[in-house]
């Protein structure tokens, strides 16, 4: 299972970095105001979780988490055989081909808003409460670590490539094939709920799971604490990217490189909360981890103005990134734990996809946050579009304070 989704990972960064990136190119050749291509890609790449992530919940608790995992994989190599396609086919620097690329974007999302539920829900199923914290650490870092590395690749695929990017989405299909192996192998758990009733209530929220949140007051926070984290991971990848190629002038390999290096950092810090938090949820890691956001957001606003030379920059951004990460991993780890060993056996495929859906929400804000970003500050001065999400942080690190749980089953 770990190898399975670190796999994933790596095919839908490798693949939406590099959209990500020719969005770039387009809106420097075309002298835009607004980075509204990669607005668009955000979006696109959100809206299927918000469209799809309740219903492929239900289907976690209603079906064998293993097979709904395996004909997840399946439909990977079919999405990235179509971006195979439209690349092999389109016309490099058109806006047909990003537009035929958004439409690959949206179905490689919908294939992962589907893999996400029984991806997250089968973990509590393979494993003791108690491993809990200890395994999300694990499977946290190896989810980032392959962030780190496909969207890294991605700019040094797109040079190395240039003038035969369909090769990229080759490389794609063949890593979802060697996922699709790697899947089978996965162990059979029993089944939820095979009586869960489809409705709906099962395309959002189910009532069942209203229920639950407006009855534990801690595990709605944490949803909603959750999405501000992937809201203002949706706001830093599409301004790196803005930062590195308009702002500081760089290639396409050190910007991307900047992007892995915030991975990095999220990978070190989930591996560290998870041997930190042992066999409790420590919700103090989160406090710290919004400290340590906040502060490092408001030093790479400010590293540019401080040290104007460009190689004093790009080494400083990249230990800032990657101590931004570190924070971020303990910001995430004792949410997704708690979020996954607290809902009732019946009812954690749904409380994932719940998750999945409010996080996205809070991705699809993100999209519309950054292009308002792009919009008041210029691109030579996209660095002070982080430092309006230190403020955003900084009231989760002074006010909130749930109480640790010793242990994942125990009520409030």
């Amino acid at each position: 299972m770990t190898v399975t989704q670190f796999l994933g990972a790596f095919n839908d960064n490798l693949f939406k970095q590099l959209v990500l990136l020719l969005c770039v190119d387009y809106v420097i050749a075309q002298q835009l105001e607004g980075d509204i291509y990669q607005t668009a890609a955000q979006a696109i790449f959100a809206v299927p979780f918000i469209l799809f992530s309740g219903f492929a919940g239900w289907l976690a608790d209603k079906n064998s988490k293993r097979t709904l995992i395996i004909l997840c994989k399946v439909a990977e190599i079919a999405v990235m055989a179509a971006g195979l396609c439209v690349f092999f086919l389109g016309k490099m620097g058109s806006e047909e081909l990003l537009m035929f690329l958004f439409a690959v974007l949206f179905f490689m999302s919908a294939q992962s808003a589907f893999f996400g539920p029984p991806k997250y829900g089968i973990f509590p199923e393979m494993l003791a409460e108690s491993d809990l914290p200890s395994a999300v650490g694990i499977i946290q870092m190896t989810t980032f670590s392959a962030i780190i590395f496909g969207t890294a690749l991605a700019g040094y695929a797109k040079e190395f490539f240039a003038a035969q990017l369909w090769s990229i989405s080759g490389i794609c299909v063949l890593i979802a094939c060697v996922g699709t192996a790697t899947s089978l192998l996965i162990r059979k758990t029993p089944i939820a709920d095979p009586e869960a009733k489809l409705n709906i209530s099962s395309f959002g929220i189910n009532g069942e799971t209203w229920k639950l949140l407006r009855s534990d007051r801690t595990m709605l926070s944490v949803i909603l604490v959750s999405s501000l984290f992937w809201f203002a991971g949706g706001v830093v990848l599409p301004a790196i990217n803005v930062f590195g190629k308009i702002q500081m002038g760089f290639s396409d390999r050190q910007t991307s490189f900047l992007a892995a290096c915030m991975g990095l950092g999220i990978a070190i810090g989930c591996a560290m909360a998870g041997k930190i938090s042992k066999h409790r949820i420590n919700f103090r890691l989160v406090t710290f981890g919004a400290y340590g956001m906040s502060g490092s957001f408001v030093l790479i606003a400010f590293l540019p103005i401080v040290s104007p030379a460009v190689c004093t920059v790009e080494i400083g951004m990249q230990i800032l990134l990657i101590a931004l990460g570190i924070s971020g991993g303990f910001f995430a780890v004792p949410l997704q734990v708690y979020l996954q060993a607290r809902p009732p056996e019946d009812q954690k495929g749904r409380m994932i996809g719940t998750m999945n859906l409010v996080n996205w929400i809070g991705i699809l804000l993100a999209a519309g946050y950054f292009f308002l970003c792009s919009l008041l500050f210029t691109p030579e001065r996209i660095s002070w579009s982080f430092l309006t999400l230190a403020g955003l942080l900084l009231p989760i690190a002074l006010f909130y304070r749930p109480k640790d749980i010793t242990d994942p089953d125990a009520t409030d």
